[in-house]
């Protein structure tokens, strides 16, 4: 039963280690093939998990009963339709991030082989964070994720931006699990307990204890740490212009959604009569993210670092669904799908932008919008592909990223006019992105190429065009067809409901 509970998780973890053992076999000019091993190998643990879940996950019930179809070890680890949510999110983003890494394993200083493995750990970690409904696991994942990025973000030693990156991400990150820590040590002081549903029980009784709340503050404060909202966001911009690409691409995504995750989880299985209460500070920090974000984005001229600031601009969006379940948790559905089906359109969105980057940027300065300058001559699918993924993330149809934003205000505008002044935020933040997103395009398209660039054509090897077509195919699929994504979200969010 055990085995049936971990599978996907065992599967990975063994992937990484074999992943780990073949790259000491093999030659030095081989080890780069390993990428597209482990990454067939993580297609097929997903594929997997679409067609052999646990019986009592596919069982045929109706809707109302969704958030019973569960498969727990203890009160430790939880398998349900959330958590398998999740899992695929993890596993399709590792897919695509393996591929562009093993497409520029040339520009990885240190060895090919231990960057995948070192993967693969990340992905782990982000799957257990996807089933996790105690602290202990909660913790122990982040861990996870978190030791596995401190090395994914310096990999490259040999550039003084990469190593300051991975300082920065090591003592930042250190803090944030320092107040992680201390609040669970004070909600565990005063509850008694590290699982979450003996905590959702007694939440209630303990929501007047000012040391309770400080410890839940503490908590909130080190997961916003991973979704880069305010404010411990002061790291994002500098990691994400110093790591790797194929680095920043899965934090931007899948540490992104294993904070995602686990904020959900602390705050509407563990403490959801708390949460309520705390509807209002949930509402500062989305308005403050929003605009810190979409603000200190307007001057970038490096893209990695604008998307930076953007991640913290879509954290914000994230939390006005958060907000919309704090504020009618009897009806958490709307803004719970809202997130997820965000999500999944910001994945194939993120994803497709640095993907472009990877291939176009093979040296530390070369990812700033002057050199984006004759990108349509040298690679049309490249330049089509970023400014698909541009016009995404801006949130206008008929892409992804449009109905994941539409959802999102429509979730907070049904809780009442008290909601509307953030909604009014959130579309001004809105505006306001449309002038850094159109100057990338504008830099793409019309901008004349400095004297020196290289105006050469830019070859795209199977790999990278593999991540591209897929980029482009789930941005256009998703604001077309949205259906079936969102029947899968909502399903998912019924976790959520009493």
């Amino acid at each position: 039963m055990i085995l049936g509970v971990f599978n996907l998780e065992i599967a990975v973890a063994l992937l990484g280690l074999g992943v780990l053992l073949m790259g000491l076999w093999l030659p030095p000019e081989r080890r780069r093939q390993l990428g597209y091993v482990a990454a067939a190998g993580v297609a097929l643990v997903l594929v997997c998990s679409l067609v052999w879940p646990p019986l009592q996950l596919r069982l045929p019930v109706a809707p109302a009963a969704f958030q019973h179809l569960q498969v727990r070890w203890g009160d430790v680890f939880v398998l349900d339709l959330l958590a398998l949510f999740f899992k695929r999110f993890f596993l399709l983003a590792a897919v695509f991030v393996l591929l562009l890494a093993a497409h520029c394993a040339g520009d990885l200083d240190a060895g090919a082989a231990e960057y995948y493995s070192l993967v693969l750990f990340a992905l782990l970690g982000m799957m257990l964070a996807a089933s996790a409904c105690d602290f202990v696991m909660l913790f122990v994942a982040l861990e996870l994720i978190t030791v596995a990025f401190y090395v994914l973000t310096s990999y490259q030693r040999q550039r003084v931006m990469s190593l300051e990156a991975g300082v920065k991400y090591l003592v930042l990150g250190a803090v944030a699990s320092a107040f992680l820590v201390y609040g669970i040590a004070l909600v565990y002081g005063l509850s008694g307990t590290m699982q979450f549903r003996e905590l959702a029980a007694r939440a209630e009784a303990l929501s007047g204890q000012p040391l309770f709340l400080l410890g839940l503050v503490l908590v909130f404060a080190g997961l916003s740490f991973k979704i880069a909202a305010v404010p411990l966001q002061i790291w994002t911009p500098d990691v994400y212009q110093g790591a790797p690409t194929p680095t920043t691409a899965f934090l931007a995504v899948g540490s992104k959604a294993a904070g995602v995750v686990l904020l959900l989880r602390v705050l509407f299985s563990a403490v959801p009569s708390v949460a309520a209460r705390g509807c209002g500070l949930l509402m500062l920090v989305a308005a403050a993210t929003i605009l810190y974000g979409n603000l200190c984005a307007i001057p970038q001229q490096n893209l990695k670092r604008m998307m930076g600031y953007s991640s913290m601009a879509h954290a914000g969006y994230v939390l006005l669904g958060a907000v919309a379940m704090a504020a009618n948790l009897n009806q958490p559905i709307p803004g719970g799908s809202a997130i997820l089906f965000h999500l999944g359109a910001y994945l194939f969105t993120v994803l497709g932008a640095f993907a472009v980057i990877a291939l176009v940027s093979r040296t530390a300065d070369a990812d700033t919008l002057r050199n984006l300058s004759g990108l349509s001559v040298r690679s049309p699918l490249l330049a089509a592909t970023l400014t698909l993924a541009m016009v995404s993330l801006a949130g206008i149809p008929p892409l992804a990223g449009f109905f994941g934003k539409f959802l999102l205000l429509k979730a907070l505008v049904e809780q009442g006019p008290a909601y509307h002044w953030l909604v009014a935020v959130a579309l001004g933040g809105m505006v306001v992105s449309l002038y850094y997103y159109f100057n990338v395009i504008r830099a793409v398209y019309w901008s004349p190429p400095p004297p020196e660039a290289d105006l050469s054509p830019i070859r795209v090897a199977w790999p990278g065009r593999t991540v591209l077509y897929g980029c482009i195919a789930g941005m256009l699929a998703l604001g077309v067809f949205p259906e079936p994504l969102l029947n899968a979200a909502a399903r998912a969010a019924t976790v959520f409901h009493p």
